[in-house]
């Protein structure tokens, strides 16, 4: 099943509707939900009925169908939501960033995972332009996949925390390089170098990935094209921590609110011939490999393209497709 949010001028939660598997059509589902947000929230009641037009929609017996011709009538699959803890779940970005600021590995690196509590008050539409104050602030895109869970109950095991995955997105995490290192070194983490960041314009049920879903983790590559020219195809299945102990650890003093956004982290592979998810870790690279840093953070004018195909070559998300651009006050 794949859902997604219209633009809407009356709510910042968007419309809830239900886009055929072959992302050509769509259907209004504001009869069950207004929103993803409280689909999510009452999901055991929802689920069969968008499950019903999702069936109905693909097999052509919804006389109401809209043709989809413009992506830009989709804001990110959930607008807004109450939570977003992103997990840094690949291990090989972590050291590539660390490196990269001069910083020492975690003692825990493998046995816990890294997670920051990141802006979820709104979320950029897949297509919105992404607003650059400052050129030293150092704008980076981060490509991830995530999943929205329904309500978790603190102290959950991992293991239990799969069975709460409803849906899988994949993001854009937009980070500010040049803010990170002063802002860690105050020794209470992110804030103004996470700003909003955007997802994609459709957020599918498990079974869409099919055979791909394996052990917690998306087993596919994430296509990332930059100025218009391949960047990066690192598969999501390295993921060190799988989706369920992201979760769990989480999860590990609180409740989670149903609708809360778990993020992966950056995808990264150690293998160099498949690129990468994000600027950071070819400048690491580069300086690693070449003794020089050559690719400069974006500038106005800059784009950045994200999405993943499935295994018979679907557009499984849709696609985020933003371009850098003068902040205006």
């Amino acid at each position: 099943m794949k859902l997604a949010s219209l633009k809407n001028s009356k709510s910042k939660d968007g419309e809830l509707v239900v886009v055929s598997h072959d992302n050509q059509s769509y259907v209004s589902a504001t009869d069950v939900a207004p929103n993803l947000l409280t689909a999510i929230e009452y999901w055991q009641t929802a689920e069969p009925l968008l499950k019903k037009k999702y069936q109905d929609l693909n097999q052509n017996k919804i006389s109401g169908a809209v043709k989809i011709t413009d992506e830009k009538i989709f804001e990110s699959c959930l607008p807004r939501t109450w939570l977003f803890a992103d997990g840094s779940a690949f291990i090989h970005h972590i050291k590539l960033v660390r490196q990269a600021r001069k910083a020492e590995l975690p003692a825990t690196l493998l046995t816990t995972p890294l997670m920051y509590q990141a802006e979820s008050g709104r979320f950029m539409a897949p297509t919105e332009n992404i607003p650059q104050i400052d050129f030293s602030h150092g704008t980076d895109f981060e490509a991830e996949v995530g999943v929205i869970v329904d309500f978790v109950p603190k102290g959950i095991s991992a293991e239990e925390a799969l069975q709460h995955i409803k849906l899988c997105v994949i993001l854009n995490d937009v980070s500010l390089r040049g803010l990170i290192p002063e802002e860690l070194a105050s020794g209470f983490g992110f804030f103004q170098s996470k700003p909003n960041k955007a997802l994609s314009p459709l957020a599918v049920t498990i079974d869409e990935l099919g055979g791909a879903w394996k052990d917690g983790r998306i087993h596919l590559p994430l296509l990332v094209d930059y100025n218009g020219q391949f960047f990066g195809r690192a598969n999501a299945k390295e993921m060190h921590f799988h989706f369920g102990q992201l979760i769990a650890h989480a999860a590990r003093t609180r409740d989670l609110a149903a609708g809360t956004l778990i993020g992966s982290g950056t995808v990264s592979n150690e293998d160099m011939s498949v690129g990468s998810c994000c600027l950071v870790e070819k400048r690491t690279l580069e300086q690693i490999h070449q003794n020089e840093i050559k690719t400069p953070y974006m500038s106005v004018g800059d784009t950045i393209e994200i999405k993943m195909l499935g295994e018979n070559g679907e557009n499984i998300f849709g696609r985020i497709y933003q371009k850098v651009e003068k902040h205006k006050i």
